[in-house]
């Protein structure tokens, strides 16, 4: 049979015959009717991914990785599963998709949008400075004693039975203290916000 022969026939194959094409190149690696198979399939999965892609060039380059893909992995179809055309076009579109995947941009954690400011934003900055200037003149209207257990409590860190040993004053003394304390700041700050 001459080329040109074979071309015409080759646009007019059969469902049984494209299957007996890609079980003899599955089984035996048979060249010939792979070619068989590309000069069909071929311009169909060019057009199929230029009307996907919109680039032809890239048309091209997903035809030849899919055709590829059918020749590594022909011994895989199964006509009892499908036919020749819904296999390939299946791995046509997973070759779009996959070409996809490459071509997006990874998601990049250390991209100064996606990272955290050091710096709190203004209005939270402004607000806690408001806040503890507001404590801070809270605290100027407890009395001294209340004011040092409190210091020593939170400020450094002193444990409530070591304060009591210190001034030497109950252990209840000390906790009456700061819950008085408290109580008195929380007063007082409910009434200036």
């Amino acid at each position: 049979m001459k080329r040109s022969d074979r071309q015409t026939s080759d646009q007019d194959l059969a469902p049984a015959d494209l299957s007996r094409l890609l079980a003899a190149v599955g089984e035996s690696r048979d060249v010939e009717a792979f070619e068989r198979l590309f000069r069909y399939y071929g311009p169909r999965v060019r057009s199929f991914m230029a009307m996907k892609t919109r680039d032809v060039q890239l048309a091209d380059e997903l035809m030849q990785e899919t055709m590829t893909a059918v020749w590594n992995k022909a011994v895989q179809f199964d006509p009892g599963r499908g036919n020749v055309s819904a296999w390939i076009f299946t791995i046509a579109r997973n070759q779009r998709i996959d070409a996809l995947r490459r071509k997006r941009p990874m998601f990049d954690e250390t991209d100064p949008v996606f990272v955290k400011d050091d710096v709190p934003p203004a209005d939270v900055e402004l607000e806690g400075r408001q806040d503890a200037e507001l404590l801070r003149q809270a605290m100027l209207t407890l009395p001294a004693e209340q004011m040092d257990v409190l210091r020593r409590a939170f400020f450094d860190d002193v444990s409530h039975s070591t304060i009591a040993e210190d001034l030497g004053i109950p252990l209840g003394t000390v906790k009456s203290r700061i819950r008085l304390a408290f109580e008195k700041l929380r007063t007082t700050l409910e009434g200036r916000r």
